[in-house]
């Protein structure tokens, strides 16, 4: 058996094979919707290497690699995927900055002439919606001066509408947005775009603006390398000031610059934003084109045979990619203002990318209601974006969303404990603006009248009556609500 190598997308690939993770798929595969219909039908299943993709036949792809939470807590060497976001707030709290390297694998080739990404790069159409070929998959690094003395590095959307430029989509809330638009106004940024880097990385690109941990000017591939357990390594670019992940499989290097270009020729026509067809989004809606920042190509790296990653907005895979980091920092947040309070934190699928988080909370004195108050607030200023935000008592298993809806149901009063952020009501394609935060928690001082009905399950042995048989047919046969709750007792 090879050594474990997540240092890049190559060796994780390995692992994955040698651990039954990953389907080798060696037909013909088109990436105008089939590769991503192929992913979604299969989410929560395994990660896919496409081998044979149509109009590319020296090329490979890969996606699904993070669709499932334990394939990702394997991958980093945690038994209980509900860990691996302790193991994320390690690594914020404990960086291992990158190293710099001469001789780097994603400058094996280098183009500067003649560019056409497209014609190079199997960028996928996701649906017959869409409008465009959208690539998801490139990793945004900006570095040194131009990120005030750190790395910051995001997944950004892109449609090259020509050979050798993109629309680059950037969210007004993050922090390459105060980069180019405050910071550097008026300058165009170099950057580079890397795509198919190693898991950390993806994971901590991924994982959205929690700003209040994640400051502007932050060492942000550092952190990742705390989490893979080795330096991030990093390499000067080719043609502009800025550096690239050098294990990386693609880079393209080039510029933001102050041009602004519609995402689509549609959207150019109508003239207008948040109209015209873009691509599946995040939210799960069909996303809409804007007038945004050109991304200029002033080179292309690569490795030899180098393998793409087919991202998709609106699936399991960048949802799981983004949850471990963002559930660690939601819990540093809570830790920082009251240590101890908030013991657990989870943001389901339902809660979306950056929708909402639910805390478990274990009180232990009365000032605690209070605490617990301004905590559950506090997300709903903290991170842009936010909707919703549950706050459960210690019994409750924040992993199941029916235990979830049972602790509202029966522990909250809506009259005092739905709290309300401004600019609710207005329904968009995103969800409603502002925020909602319920208080499902028992009240302090009456905790001994909520305790929660509990049958001797565990003191029976269930094979004096039923055959082991019996008993695994019936278990199968049982809702994961049901197991859980014949687990627990009721």
């Amino acid at each position: 058996m090879n050594k474990k190598d997540i240092t890049d997308i190559r060796g994780t690939i390995e692992f994955l094979k040698q651990e039954g993770e990953i389907l080798t798929i060696k037909e013909q595969v088109d990436p105008i919707d089939e590769i991503a219909a192929i992913q979604v039908a299969l989410d929560d299943g395994p990660a896919f290497l496409f081998e044979n993709i149509k109009g590319y036949p020296e090329l490979r792809s890969v996606g699904n690699v993070f669709s499932r939470k334990d394939r990702i807590a394997k991958i980093f060497d945690v038994a209980d995927y509900k860990q691996l976001k302790f193991k994320c707030v390690d690594a914020i709290r404990h960086p291992i900055p990158p190293v710099v390297v001469d001789e780097a694998p994603c400058q094996e080739v280098v183009i500067t002439e003649d560019i056409d990404v497209t014609s190079i790069m199997p960028i996928l159409r996701h649906t017959p919606r869409d409008g465009a070929r959208v690539m998801g998959s490139g990793n945004v690094l900006i570095s040194g001066k131009w990120a005030r003395g750190g790395h910051e590095i995001s997944f950004k959307r892109m449609h090259f509408r020509g050979k050798d430029w993109a629309s680059m989509n950037i969210g007004p809330d993050s922090h390459c947005a105060v980069i180019v638009s405050v910071d550097h106004r008026g300058e165009d940024v170099p950057v580079t775009v890397n795509i198919c880097p190693s898991p950390a990385v993806m994971m901590i690109a991924a994982a959205g603006n929690v700003h209040p941990v994640i400051p502007i000017g932050t060492d942000e591939p550092a952190i990742a390398g705390a989490l893979e357990g080795f330096p991030i390594e990093i390499c000067k670019a080719k043609t502009v000031d800025a550096y690239s992940i050098a294990k990386a499989e693609w880079v393209i290097e080039g510029f933001i610059t102050t041009g602004k270009v519609w995402e689509t020729e549609e959207a150019e026509k109508l003239g207008k934003d948040n109209v015209a067809p873009f691509w599946p989004e995040w939210t799960g809606y069909v996303g809409t084109a804007w007038r945004c920042r050109k991304f200029q190509v002033t080179a292309i790296t690569h490795r030899k045979d180098p393998i793409f990653y087919n991202w998709l907005a609106s699936s399991l895979d960048p949802h799981y990619c983004a949850s471990d980091f963002r559930e660690a920092f939601f819990y540093k947040l809570a830790d920082r203002l009251v240590p101890g309070l908030v013991t657990d934190v989870h943001i389901p699928f339902a809660l979306g990318f950056s929708g909402g988080v639910i805390y478990r909370v274990t009180k232990k004195r009365p000032r605690d209601e209070g605490y617990k108050r301004n905590r559950i607030m506090h997300t709903l200023t903290a991170q842009p974006g936010i909707r919703l935000v549950i706050a459960v008592d210690e019994d409750v298993d924040i992993y199941n969303i029916d235990d979830v809806m049972w602790a509202i149901m029966m522990r909250t009063d809506p009259r005092s404990d739905f709290l309300i952020s401004e600019r609710t009501g207005e329904i968009t394609a995103g969800g409603f603006r502002g925020g909602l935060a319920i208080d499902a928690t028992v009240p302090f001082p009456r905790k001994g009248r909520f305790e929660r009905a509990q049958y001797t399950v565990d003191k029976i042995d269930l094979k004096r009556w039923f055959s082991e048989a019996e008993i695994n047919a019936i278990k199968e046969q049982q809702s994961e609500y049901a197991r859980y709750l014949a687990q627990r007792g009721g």
